[in-house]
């Protein structure tokens, strides 16, 4: 029986395992008519097509596996390019889909024509036009290919409408081979031993190529071997459990006292699937004073991209680091216990220190007892997913807030798209509705994703959403006060949203919390509502005015 190119691409989406398409459809002879008849793959009904984009890159990072999301002509398309842009920035496979112009009208003024693939090609590891039906097969393959292997990213791939529904005789569909994985140079692994062996006090800093590598066992092996403490950037959250012993907390912008401690006193330096950029370096400021530098690193690019290391490898972080520990064993190194236990205790004190600080009961109530405060009520087998405002900041600040699993966080890229968060999160419980799933949004992040609480619904996807309200836009507004002498402007809202009113028309359990002590009965109720099927949305009243000294910090050299 002959089929059409969507045809051919939902059974390739089939036989991948990618379950969920995220979009809405357009012409409606197109994919999704093809999604009519599928077995194993379900459209996701968004709002809005940049929704799709962040849903499936929410996806991917908490699966492991391909996200997908679907655009149609013109806008459609154009839509989806915020979240390709931040999928592209974080390194995920997403597979993007895409309607053009019929062959026989391009350029003519077809109907939402435009160029898809210019759009694209920035910013994407690969984006193509099909040009024949019978090429269908052999795109969709190397497409999820090009997104998994090497450095992950996102890939375009688009079918002109004529050529699209025209029928040919089916070609059996072989899925990609995901399992390639540059090893490391042994020589250089050698290299970096050298120096490990020599090194007093090494740090490990891992990135978001240590989570997308899967090392999570690789990591915990080598520092428990070692006896080396792990930082990590944003992206690296959800590397190993946060209440791992030799966890330290995280780097630049997000550190508190005693990751910055243990990272400044560094006389080696070892990072692993980290491009260190401007947040997590401190504007490549807070490089450890006369610290030996190893830089783990898939991708060749970013080898000596502005830290020069000492020993550059590439490689896959997993094989790197088991490469380095097997090299140790050989070696007979071992843990130094008394700096293992020293950092122990200094641990344990940053937080106690922490959780006695996050007690404070006056309101507007601070986003530190906020996220102190989800943690707690959650608990166990929660992801947290972020955004990136001056005061949900806050649950970037270990051990204010500590991810208890691995696997359980879903941070922004560099290029913080608002809305992400609060969008992805619904992708994150699609991927894992065995985990809770909380987001910590600002105001003015929420209103940028809020018309998908609905699709959460919808979706049977019950997330908590907790909105830091503290009406504006809070960094920049804090920018105004603080550098400019006052000018505030634009950064307010002055006409503001009834967040609980719109998320209970919604179908979502809402509340507004404005007392400190009726946070965690608010939460508590939102767990329960998620418990029960039911989305959440807690709308905190926060103060705009207290930040992490680290926030403080970074702002000085920045």
């Amino acid at each position: 029986m002959k089929v059409n190119a969507w045809q051919q691409v939902v059974a390739a989406l089939e036989a991948e395992g990618i379950p969920f398409v995220f979009g809405l459809p357009g012409g409606a002879k197109h994919l999704y008519d093809a999604l009519f008849d599928a077995r194993h793959v379900r459209p996701v009904l968004v709002r809005h097509e940049t929704s799709g984009a962040f849903m499936a890159m929410a996806y991917a990072r908490v699966s492991g596996q391909v996200g997908c999301c679907f655009g149609c002509p013109g806008p459609g398309v154009a839509n989806l390019v915020p979240g390709i842009l931040e999928a592209y920035s974080g390194c995920i496979p997403v597979l993007a889909l895409g309607v053009r112009a019929s062959t026989r009208i391009q350029g003519m003024g077809a109907f939402q024509e435009a160029d898809h693939v210019g759009m694209m090609t920035p910013i994407t590891k690969w984006a193509v036009t099909v040009e024949r039906p019978d090429r269908v097969a052999w795109t969709i393959r190397r497409a999820i290919s090009i997104a998994t292997t090497g450095k992950p990213g996102p890939v375009y791939v688009e079918i002109p409408a004529d050529i699209a529904l025209e029928e040919v005789e089916p070609t059996p569909y072989q899925p990609a081979d995901r399992s390639v994985r540059p090893g490391p140079d042994l020589e250089r692994i050698e290299a970096a031993l050298d120096l490990i062996e020599q090194a007093k006090r090494p740090v490990l800093v891992c990135g978001g190529g240590a989570v997308l590598a899967r090392a999570t066992a690789e990591v915990e092996a080598f520092a428990d071997a070692l006896g080396i403490p792990v930082l990590v950037t944003p992206a690296g959250r959800g590397i190993i459990s946060e209440e791992h012993p030799l966890f330290c907390g995280s780097v630049g912008l997000y550190r508190t006292e005693f990751p910055k401690a243990v990272y400044q006193e560094a006389d080696l330096l070892i990072t692993v699937g980290s491009r260190m950029e401007e947040f997590q370096s401190g504007v490549w400021h807070y490089f450890p004073e006369g610290a030996r530098f190893i830089q783990i690193d898939i991708d060749p690019f970013e080898l000596g991209r502005n830290w020069v290391p000492d020993v550059a490898i590439q490689s896959d972080a997993a094989l790197a680091l088991d490469a380095l520990l097997r090299g140790a064993t050989r070696r007979g190194l071992r843990a130094d216990m008394a700096r293992v236990e020293e950092l122990r205790a200094r641990r344990a004190e940053a937080i106690a220190r922490a959780a006695e600080d996050a007690q404070d009961n006056s309101s507007p109530l601070k986003g530190k007892r906020i996220v102190h405060s989800i943690n707690r009520v959650f608990g166990d087998n929660t992801i947290l997913v972020l955004e990136n405002g001056a005061q949900d900041l806050w649950a970037y600040y270990w051990p204010y807030y500590q991810v208890k699993d691995a696997g359980c966080v879903v941070p922004p890229a560099e290029q913080t798209v608002m809305g992400l968060g609060v969008v992805g999160a619904i992708g994150a419980k699609l991927a894992r509705p065995d985990r809770q799933v909380v987001c910590t949004t600002g105001d003015g992040a929420f209103q940028m994703g809020m018309h998908e609480i609905v699709t959460a619904v919808q979706e049977n996807a019950p997330v908590t959403w907790v909105v830091f309200n503290d009406g504006a836009l809070g960094w920049p507004r804090w920018t105004q006060r603080t550098a400019l002498g006052g000018r505030v402007i634009a950064t307010e809202f002055t006409a503001t949203v009834d967040l609980v009113a719109v998320a209970r028309a919604a179908g979502c359990w809402a509340t507004r919390v404005e007392r400190a002590e009726d946070l965690d009965a608010a939460l508590q109720a939102a767990r329960e509502a998620n418990q029960a099927g039911r989305p959440a949305v807690v709308d905190v009243a926060v103060d705009p005015t207290e930040h992490h000294q680290g926030f403080y910090e970074f702002h000085r050299v920045r």
